[in-house]
């Protein structure tokens, strides 16, 4: 009797292939993580000087040296303009989620400061104000804010509570 040739793969073949796939997937992976963080973490500084110019343009332009409190007031455009201080989706609320960070923006209402040019009433405009960029993904530890003073700052933990509306806060580093 004359035996065929075997065709196809063994039951060990398809495991080693397996075990290969497996271990490129497990040294490619936190590579991978990583570079997503990087992506996110360059994002949100990008960002953070978005709001940074923004708000500087609102100051001279319309909020008579006063800045906006929040997010959502530079979205409004100034009397006569059809464009806002702030675009690419950030001024939808008052947080807003963008490249797994959340942003805000708040500033205490100055009494004496004036209307502003784009709808904010008399004392509503604010002496300074912080921005921050919060992580929403918990394996991410890499925090960023920013204040009138213009630098942006980052630390491996929340910087809203240490953060000043102008000047340094007592951690953290500025990036250049």
């Amino acid at each position: 009797m004359k035996l065929g040739k075997a065709q196809g793969f063994a039951l060990i073949d398809i495991i080693f292939v397996c075990g290969i796939i497996g271990l490129l997937a497990g040294i490619a992976l936190p590579s991978m993580l990583k570079a997503k963080q990087s992506a996110a973490g360059a994002s949100a500084v990008g960002t953070m000087r978005s709001i940074n110019s923004a708000e500087l343009t609102f100051a001279l332009t319309c909020g008579n040296g006063f800045y906006a409190p929040n997010l959502t007031t530079l979205g409004f455009p100034p009397t006569g303009s059809h464009e806002p201080f702030l675009g690419g989706g950030l001024t939808g609320s008052d947080t807003v989620l963008k490249s797994s960070y959340s942003f805000r923006i708040e500033g205490a209402a100055y009494s004496t400061a004036p209307a502003s040019c784009n709808g904010l009433d008399v004392g509503e405009a604010a002496q300074g104000f912080i921005a921050i960029a919060e992580p929403t993904e918990p394996t991410n530890a890499r925090f960023f804010a920013t204040n009138a003073s213009g630098s942006i700052y980052e630390h491996n933990a929340s910087l809203y509570a240490i953060m000043p509306e102008v000047g340094e806060p007592s951690a953290g580093h500025v990036i250049h």
